[in-house]
């Protein structure tokens, strides 16, 4: 029987190389590949504040504010908050989210650790990587100080893989707390501010079919996506089958019913003839504005010296019937993109319909790594304007009365990471955030194609001193947006958190974290109560007055 191990071998492909020092509270040197923020090596730790710990907390009785359901916030991931953000006073409280963190021998972090979600109580639910290699829990600490309220164990099995893809949790809007178990169950509990309750399991394939294979089924069977939850509280994922599993599945894509029924579609029976198998590792679905469609982005499996490939899915949420399809394709080489199981990137569901998801370029390094922000109308059936970076990142949206200075047609705008990864002869380093429209369109200053104007960017602030004329990159995978305040929340490899103000375009606020890292691309959230929440060097870390 093939076993995760087989199914996820290492990427073959070319790691970027560039040595980086930090001149903050430590100066270390490590080696940067792309998509792994540069910055200082494993041997950080973060003093506990008081507060953060392992006692018994108390849940605020009465709602204070809106829910923060899963990674980008919501099933279109578009990484608004419903609620004014608190200012960067002090670090309220901190929490691992993972015990025992282990790092590169270049001292990198690579994990992807999944995102907080909140619930309008202002119950903080995080997933922790626990001591045992690849072992998972998730737990409830109170939003106010950080005590624990529960933990829960999850028997996940995570995948031996280059980068360990991220594990997740996703609340749904009746307060039901979803998370990822081995074999290809959905672990639950039903009341997510509730100091006690009984974790219980759904089995899309059949309980009984798991409970009578239950080893094989453990070994056979993984959700490899984050659950989506739609406002009908029907949630979806994607899984991976190894041949002959007792079930007789093959991988693809899942829907359980708010009434428990369940149902499953192979990816190769969606798409045949694709060459696609899978649904992405890591990337989440997303669902359209009107619940009707669920938007699944599939590749191959990863194969030595191979670069994998995709589609983007639109399937029906109540049927899982497809709808239409399309390959993702690079827009500069016009050649089928790398659709990497090392990104995290999701699709965005934007205010009118269309659908973005962020790929890398078909050949490594031919547009320095920064990949390309596809984009296409709600049924796929057209390509539209690209944007010019889209590796591991999923767009938040911006609404276009946020920036004073824009004087465009469109009513939204996109931020987005827009790192210039320093290669030999490529990019030089000169990392960014930016805001773009996705309407209207400028020469890009890395390819002969159009792509998605810029409307305000802000390069990083800290100089990389091993790097002449370059900047430490920002680290992010998702950002959270907050429209009050008119500004944009975003960590960076410096190890500071950061508010980009849209109305000036200045960096307004920051607050020290770590003396910064070397990791996979992290999330930034927002708590019921306006609390800032972002992650570095393994440490979840709550913000605000």
């Amino acid at each position: 029987m093939t076993t995760f191990n087989s199914v996820f071998a290492k990427s073959a492909w070319d790691k970027s190389k560039r040595r980086v020092s930090l001149t903050l509270a430590t100066t270390v040197t490590i080696a940067s590949i792309v998509a792994a923020c540069g910055g200082s090596g494993g041997g950080n730790t973060v003093t506990p504040l008081p507060g953060n710990g392992n006692g018994t907390g108390t849940v605020n009785p009465n709602p204070v504010g809106p829910p923060w359901l899963s990674h980008g916030a919501n099933a279109q991931h578009d990484g608004l908050s419903a609620v004014a953000t608190q200012s960067f006073s002090r670090i309220v409280w901190q929490a691992p989210v993972d015990v025992a963190p282990k790092y590169s021998t270049q001292g990198y972090l690579l994990v992807h650790y999944g995102s907080p979600v909140i619930t309008a109580k202002n119950t903080v639910i995080l997933p922790v990587k626990s001591a045992a290699d690849l072992v998972y829990r998730f737990e409830a600490r109170n939003g106010n100080d950080g005590k624990l309220l529960w933990s829960e164990n999850s028997d996940y099995i995570m995948p031996a893989h280059r980068w360990t893809p991220a594990y997740n949790v996703t609340l749904a809007a009746n307060n039901r707390l979803y998370a990822p178990g081995a074999g290809g169950k959905v672990l639950y509990r039903e009341d997510a501010d509730a100091s006690s309750g009984t974790l219980k399991s759904l089995v899309f394939y059949g309980e009984a079919v798991y409970n009578a294979n239950k080893a094989a089924m453990d070994k056979a069977v993984m959700i490899n996506t984050p659950i989506t939850i739609d406002t009908q509280n029907n949630i979806y994922f994607g899984f991976i089958a190894a041949a002959g599993n007792p079930a007789g599945l093959s991988s693809g894509v899942a829907r359980i019913a708010a009434d428990g029924k369940a149902s499953w579609v192979s990816v190769a029976n969606l798409a045949p003839g694709t060459g696609v198998a899978k649904p992405a590792t890591n990337s989440a679905f997303a669902v359209s504005k009107d619940q009707k469609t669920l938007y699944v982005v599939t590749n191959d499996n990863i194969a030595t010296g191979v670069r994998q490939t995709g589609y983007l899915l639109a399937l029906d949420t109540a049927s899982l019937a497809l709808k239409s399809k399309v390959q993702l394709i690079d827009p500069n080489e016009n050649g089928a993109a790398n659709i990497s199981d090392d990104s995290t990137a999701s699709p965005l569901v934007g205010p009118d319909g269309d659908v973005y998801i962020g790929v890398l370029e078909k050949t490594y390094g031919s547009h320095n790594a920064r990949g390309w922000l596809l984009h296409f109308n709600a049924d796929l059936s057209q390509t539209k304007l690209p944007g010019s970076f889209g590796w591991d990142d999923t767009p938040s949206i911006v609404p276009a009365n946020l920036v004073p200075s824009y004087k465009g047609n469109s009513s939204y705008l996109l931020m987005v990471k827009y790192n210039n990864y320093e290669r030999a002869g490529s990019g030089n380093g000169m990392n960014e955030i930016a805001i773009i429209d996705p309407h209207n369109a400028q020469d890009d200053e890395f390819a002969n194609v159009k792509t998605m104007k810029e409307v305000i960017t802000m390069l990083a602030p800290t100089p990389d001193p091993n790097v002449p004329g370059g900047f430490i990159e920002w680290c992010i995978n998702t950002a959270a947006v907050d429209p009050f305040t008119k500004s944009v929340i975003v960590n960076s490899e410096d190890g500071f958190l950061y508010r980009w103000d849209l109305s000036t375009n200045m960096l307004s606020e920051k607050i020290r974290l770590t003396s910064g890292l070397g990791e996979s691309y992290t999330p930034t959230a927002v708590g019921a109560d306006g609390k800032v929440y972002a992650i570095n060097n393994a440490i979840l870390f709550a913000i605000g007055k």
